[in-house]
């Protein structure tokens, strides 16, 4: 019989300090039961340590889609520019204002370079990307961002959670998923 063995979690503390950024998702279960149609971000985060152990921090975030997004969404359906399939640069940092849909870029970059991640679709209706961060020092990595461009450019979200401590020679893995759901 195969065992499948899962990488550890972060802890309790690190859960129950982290619950603020989860409750905001907690519209999207009453709009799928009700059939409204709603565009959502969520964020995963898996931190790889130098030594290569694994602390799965799972579903970090919820529901952050900027406003700068949705009007590029709307402008696509009209012009259809170069950008719309480079929403896949994915920035870390360690600012800890909560996120808002006004956000356009990352409160206080962490100092590594913005990386581009991988795109797939997740489902019919999911877009996903992700992306692996590398760190060359200590520091306390409490947001994350996807844009269309390496630098600037417009961000799809903004996501503020519970620090994730990192060293040199840590990377960490992020998902983001930005599911459409359809309804009427």
């Amino acid at each position: 019989m195969m065992k499948v063995i899962r990488a550890p979690g972060p802890g309790l503390v690190w859960k129950l300090r982290n619950l603020p950024s989860l409750m905001r998702g907690w519209r999207i279960p009453a709009a799928k039961l009700m059939g409204i149609p709603t565009i959502y971000g969520q964020l995963w985060a898996r931190l790889i340590r130098a030594d290569g152990s694994v602390v799965n921090h799972g579903l970090v975030s919820n529901r952050v889609v900027t406003t700068v997004f949705v009007n590029d969404m709307v402008d696509e359906m009209i012009a259809e520019t170069a950008t719309w399939g480079d929403y896949k640069w994915h920035d870390s940092g360690v600012g800890t204002t909560p996120a808002a849909i006004g956000d356009t870029d990352i409160e206080t970059t962490d100092g590594e370079s913005r990386v581009e991640g991988t795109q797939v679709e997740n489902a019919a209706n999911i877009y996903e990307t992700v992306a692996t961060i590398a760190y060359t020092s200590t520091k306390a990595i409490t947001e994350h961002l996807v844009a269309n461009a390496s630098t600037g450019g417009t961000a799809i979200d903004h996501h503020v959670f519970s620090e994730i401590n990192v060293d040199n020679g840590d990377s960490i893995q992020f998902t983001y998923r930005l599911t459409c759901t359809p309804g009427g």
